[in-house]
């Protein structure tokens, strides 16, 4: 996604074995569906590392310095595109858990309206 106008993926690190099974769809995804991923962002700068016995994982690589990893382990070619496009359509932001369920800049004194209120 981008921020400002600037697209924050800065690297996309596509990891695979070239013999284990689980690598079957990653490796079918970088034949089909690699190059036309790299000519549709110009931006993205696609590295390819060949990791023998190991699970294939994306390793999104964003311009604040974060990383997020997804395994990709037994999918099928187009579910490795789906996860590839949402690592790219992030701002690799770290996930922020709230404590309370209503977020506002002015909390109500009196307490959240609820439709259990009974008079």
């Amino acid at each position: 996604m981008a921020l400002r106008g600037v697209w924050q993926l800065q690297k996309l690190v596509v990891s695979y074995c070239n013999w284990g099974g689980s690598s079957r769809g990653i490796r079918a995804f970088m034949e089909s569906e690699l190059p036309a991923l790299k000519q549709k962002n110009p931006q993205l700068e696609v590295v390819t590392e060949l990791s023998r016995g190991q699970h294939p994982y994306l390793k999104g690589i964003y311009r604040n310095r974060n990383e997020r990893v997804v395994c990709v382990k037994n999918m099928d070619p187009e579910q490795v595109l789906l996860n590839a496009t949402r690592l790219r359509n992030s701002l690799g932001r770290k996930v922020v858990k709230r404590r309370t369920r209503h977020v506002t800049k002015h909390p109500s004194v009196q307490g959240t309206w609820t439709t259990a209120v009974k008079f």
